[in-house]
């Protein structure tokens, strides 16, 4: 399956949220939009990257930007991830991988010899003419945050 590539427009998709409803992409348009995909809810790695994107938020959101968590989890299990962390912004629920898909983030993956299909953590930012403005794939954890915010700040 092919992936979105820079200057593209991003297809319009719905995906439900932690804390109820659905989010519509469309809905964001005239507003950069940050999606992080992370593999699971409650894990050290997933942990780390969504209290940084927390603790940027104001920072994003001065810039006009919206940040959606997008993952496979249940949205049960994401409003126990965003209660414990006190995360402000909203998490998806992919639980069919439609969008993890659509993004090339949903692949095959190897942990301890043991292969299996899983998300491969990446972020993307789309334009506010619904465009994909940057992609970070298959990221570390570890200064990822500050590489977004070099790309939102421009």
């Amino acid at each position: 399956m092919s992936q979105i590539q820079i200057g593209q427009s991003v297809p319009d998709f719905t995906l439900r949220a932690a804390a109820g409803g659905e989010i519509t992409l469309s809905e964001y348009r005239g507003r950069k939009v940050l999606l992080y995909f992370y593999p699971k809810s409650m894990t050290p790695a997933c942990t780390q990257e969504a209290c940084e994107f927390r603790d940027a938020h104001d920072t994003i959101a001065a810039k006009d930007a919206v940040v959606f968590g997008i993952s496979p989890d249940s949205p049960e299990l994401q409003v126990k991830f965003a209660a414990k962390h006190s995360l402000p912004f909203p998490l998806l629920s992919d639980e069919n991988h439609t969008v993890s898909e659509l993004f090339g983030v949903w692949q095959l993956k190897k942990l301890y010899g043991r292969e299996f299909m899983g998300i491969v953590r990446s972020t993307f930012l789309i334009d506010e003419e619904g465009k994909l403005a940057a992609a970070w794939r298959k990221i570390r954890v570890k200064g990822h945050v500050d590489a977004v915010l070099g790309e939102i700040v421009k």
